[in-house]
C-alpha cells in the first residue's frame, strides 16, 4: 500500500510542478523577462526601498502596486528620488494624473540643494514634464529650479495629442551621453543635447498646488531601468533638436541637413551689406561669439549690418543671442539689398531688444517692436515665461515653410505666425514703416542679416536647414 502511494506521488510530481509554475505571480514572469533583457525594476510594487522623499511634504504611499503621490496645499514641490545616481540609462514607467489643472514630472540626472526648504532640500535638474492641461506639453523637457523650459512642445505640436487624460500613460526616457530624448505612449516627443549633468538621481514629482487641487493624486508604476548595452531608439529626422552645445551640430542635426552659419571662430560665410568683405570695424569674433560692438546706438553707423553669402527661400533658422542692458539689434531674413538704403538693410525682422530699457519697445503699434516680434508689423506672444533675463543667452528660431507660413520662436515658445503675401500680411504692411516698399517681404529668396544698431549684442550657434 505504501508503495502504491509513493508511485502515485511520483506520477503527480510533474503535474504539480507545472501547476506550481502557473500559480506563480505574474510579476515574477515579468521580472524574469525584464532581467533577461537587461532591465531592472526600480520599484518592487510593495515598498519604497531604494527611494527617499525630499523637498515638500506631499506624502508618497503604495496602492495596488503603484507609488501614489498626494497633492498637498501649502507645500512646495515634493519629490521621491532614488538613493542611487545614474549616468546613461533608458527608463520606462507608467503615469496617471488626476485632474487637468495639475502637473507632475520625472527628474533625470538631477541634484539637490540640501539646505533649501528648511533642510528638506530643493531638487534641480532636467525634468520630463507631465502636463494634462490645455497647453499639453507632456513629454517636454523643463529644467527644474534652474534654466526653465528647454523643450516646450510648441517645437513638436504633433506630439501634444500623445498624452491620454485620466489613464496610465507609458513614458520612455533615453539619457545616453549628452542626449536626452522622450516618448509618450510610443510617440517621439522631445530631443535635447545638453552640456551639463552627466550623472544624477531619478525623481518622481508631486507639484505644489492651489487649495482647489488639494488631495488629487498622481500614480507611478512599472518603473524599470536599463543601464548597460544601451541601444538608442530611432528618432524622426523632422523633429526639432534643441542643441545647447555652442556652435555645434549633433549627428541628428547633420542627418536632418542643418549647416552652421557661424563656425565659432571666423567670419566665413558672412560679408558686409556694403561690399564683398567682412566689416573691418564694429564687429568682433571672440570666445565663440560674433558680436556687434557698442558705438553710438545708431542704426548701421559703425561696422554696418552683415549678411550671409548665400540666400534662402524655405528654411529653418536657429540662433542664440545675448543682450546687454538697453540694447537693440535684429535678425532679418529675405534681405535682397535691392532697396539701396543708406542705413540698415530692408527685410523681415525678428526683433532683438531689451524691452524694458530700450525706447523702441514703446514705439510702433501695440508693442510690435518688442522682443521676438515681426518688427513694426506683428506683436510677439507676451508670455513672460519665454524670456530670459538680460545678459543670459536666448534661443531664437525662424521657420519658413513652402506655403509661405513664417513662425517666430523664443526659447522654444511660439511667439507669432503669419503668411507672407496673404491679405492679412499686406494689410499690416500698408500701415507700417514699410508701406512704400513694393512687395515688401515677398521675395522668393534672400540673405539672412545680423543688424548693427550700435549696441553691444552677441550671437552664436547660428544654424540653418534648407527645406525642400
Amino acid at each position: 500500500m505504501i508503495m502504491n502511494y509513493v508511485n502515485s506521488f511520483k506520477r503527480l510530481l510533474p503535474a504539480c510542478g507545472l501547476l506550481f509554475l502557473f500559480c506563480l505571480p505574474a510579476t515574477s514572469h515579468a521580472q524574469q523577462a525584464a532581467s533577461k533583457k537587461g532591465w531592472k525594476d526600480l520599484f518592487d510594487g510593495k515598498s519604497l526601498q531604494g527611494w527617499k522623499s525630499v523637498g515638500g511634504k506631499a506624502p508618497y504611499t503604495i496602492e495596488n502596486g503603484s507609488i501614489v503621490g498626494t497633492m498637498t496645499k501649502g507645500t512646495p514641490n515634493s519629490f521621491l528620488i532614488t538613493e542611487k545616481e545614474y549616468g546613461d540609462f533608458i527608463l520606462e514607467l507608467d503615469i496617471k494624473l488626476e485632474g487637468d489643472e495639475t502637473n507632475s514630472g520625472v527628474q533625470t540626472r538631477s541634484h539637490i540643494d540640501a539646505a533649501a526648504n528648511n533642510g528638506r532640500g530643493r531638487v534641480y535638474g532636467r525634468q520630463v514634464e507631465i502636463d494634462p492641461s490645455a497647453r499639453a506639453w507632456t513629454g517636454g523637457i523643463y529644467d527644474e529650479a534652474r534654466r526653465n523650459w528647454l523643450y516646450p512642445l510648441d517645437l513638436n505640436e504633433k506630439a501634444k495629442t500623445a498624452y491620454k487624460k485620466d489613464q496610465f500613460n507609458h513614458v520612455r526616457i533615453e539619457a545616453i551621453g549628452d542626449e536626452l530624448r522622450t516618448w509618450i505612449n510610443g510617440v517621439p516627443v522631445a530631443y535635447v543635447v545638453d552640456t551639463i549633468d552627466a550623472t544624477g538621481f531619478i525623481g518622481l514629482q508631486v507639484h505644489s498646488v492651489p487649495d482647489a487641487q488639494d488631495g488629487k493624486k498622481v500614480y507611478f508604476k512599472n518603473i524599470r531601468i536599463q543601464t548597460e548595452n544601451l541601444k538608442p531608439t530611432a528618432f524622426p529626422k523632422d523633429i526639432y533638436v534643441v542643441n545647447l552645445k555652442p556652435n555645434a551640430l549633433s549627428n541628428a542635426e547633420k542627418n536632418a541637413g542643418y549647416k552652421l552659419l557661424f563656425d565659432g571662430s571666423s567670419s566665413n560665410g558672412w560679408r558686409s551689406v556694403r561690399g564683398d568683405a567682412f566689416p573691418s570695424k564694429g564687429w568682433e569674433i571672440k570666445n565663440g561669439e560674433i558680436k556687434v560692438l557698442r558705438s553710438d546706438g545708431g542704426e548701421s553707423t559703425n561696422g554696418g549690418d552683415i549678411i550671409t553669402n548665400d540666400q534662402y527661400a524655405v528654411f529653418d533658422l536657429s540662433f542664440e543671442f545675448k543682450l546687454t542692458p538697453g540694447a537693440n539689434s535684429g535678425v532679418k531674413y529675405f534681405v535682397t539689398l535691392k532697396e539701396k538704403t543708406s542705413g540698415s538693410a530692408i527685410g523681415l525682422e525678428y526683433q532683438v531688444l531689451d524691452d524694458e530699457k530700450h525706447p523702441d519697445a514703446k514705439l510702433g503699434r501695440d508693442g510690435n517692436r518688442t522682443l521676438a516680434s515681426l518688427y513694426d508689423l506683428m506683436t510677439s506672444n507676451r508670455d513672460g515665461r519665454a524670456r530670459r533675463p538680460i545678459g543670459e543667452w536666448n534661443r531664437g528660431r525662424v521657420l519658413v515653410t513652402a506655403d509661405n507660413m513664417v513662425t517666430h520662436y523664443l526659447n522654444g515658445v511660439k511667439m507669432l505666425s503669419y503668411k507672407r503675401g496673404s491679405k492679412e500680411f499686406k494689410d499690416i504692411v500698408a500701415i507700417s514703416k514699410y508701406k512704400d516698399w513694393e512687395n515688401f517681404g515677398e521675395a522668393k529668396a534672400g540673405h539672412i542679416l545680423l543688424q548693427d544698431h550700435g549696441d553691444n549684442v552677441s550671437f552664436r550657434s547660428i544654424k540653418v536647414r534648407k527645406i525642400k
